[in-house]
């Protein structure tokens, strides 16, 4: 778990101040532009423009976004190893039958595939930590009550969100105190340790959700939070730099069109 918290990231990155709307629209347009991408280049193109505005434009530490984006980069070039092998294809560079049932192959099709794939997660990847580490959750908040999401549906995002950040305090309490005590010095210590961990944090969790109802009668819960997010005009840089990316990168995908790498 990352002592930066992903909120704390995107509570005070560079592009704090940028419309919600804005910076909503850009991942979003992003990965319907990856979708819509039948060639590699233009989600590479995408991967790189929005980790530029990440790294350079958000001044988000090049070590949090690497460290945030090796754990899905891993498992889909694990799934892209995966495809090349069981694809198949005419040209075929490599072949194996391990079992009557099983067969494995590297072609240039399978490579195409496998490439172009893996091209894809990460322009996706790139676009969803785009908004996870440049807008923080309560303006998201405010931008589904604008989309006319029920409240009962906000409501509920607000109070599992709140959980979340109560749940993961009592859970770095008890491991610290535990790690003082010694509690994981041994094998057999460590799982009776981290079992004991885990029924003090759902105790814990329990009475913080007591506490929260409570709390919300005493101040007359009417049935509807009130949003403490800000409601920030859209620029007219802003504006034009997103329809300057949308525009590069639907061009992309149009001159991408079956572009492979083999």
């Amino acid at each position: 778990m990352f002592e930066e918290l992903l909120e704390d990231v995107a509570q005070n990155n560079g592009l704090r101040e940028v419309n919600t709307t804005v910076k909503l629209a850009a991942g979003l347009g992003a990965i319907i532009l990856c979708l819509l991408s039948t060639g590699y280049l233009a989600p590479l193109l995408i991967a790189l423009i929005l980790s530029g505005a990440i790294l350079l434009l958000a001044r988000v530490d090049v070590r949090t976004y690497a460290e945030l984006f090796f754990v899905p980069l891993w498992f889909a070039a694990l799934s892209a190893a995966v495809i090349v092998l069981i694809s198949g294809g005419n040209q075929v560079f490599w072949s194996w039958n391990p079992l009557p049932f099983l067969s494995l192959s590297v072609s240039r099709e399978s490579i195409n595939m496998g490439f172009f794939i893996l091209c894809r997660v990460i322009g996706g990847m790139s676009a969803l930590l785009f908004i996870a580490l440049t807008t923080p959750m309560t303006d998201l908040f405010v931008v589904m009550r604008k989309c006319r999401v029920p409240d009962c549906v906000i409501d509920l995002a607000m109070i599992i969100y709140r959980t979340i950040f109560i749940l993961m305090d009592q859970v770095q309490q008890i491991y610290r105190a535990q790690v003082m005590r010694l509690g994981y010095s041994g094998w057999r210590e460590s799982i009776r340790t981290f079992s004991s961990m885990c029924g003090a944090a759902f105790i814990a969790s329990w009475d913080a959700g007591d506490d929260l109802i409570r709390a919300m009668d005493a101040r007359c819960f009417d049935g509807k939070f009130a949003l403490l997010g800000e409601n920030r005009p859209a620029g007219v840089r802003s504006v034009a730099a997103l329809c300057l990316f949308l525009l590069a990168g639907s061009a992309a995908v149009y001159v991408s069109q079956e572009m492979t790498l083999l």
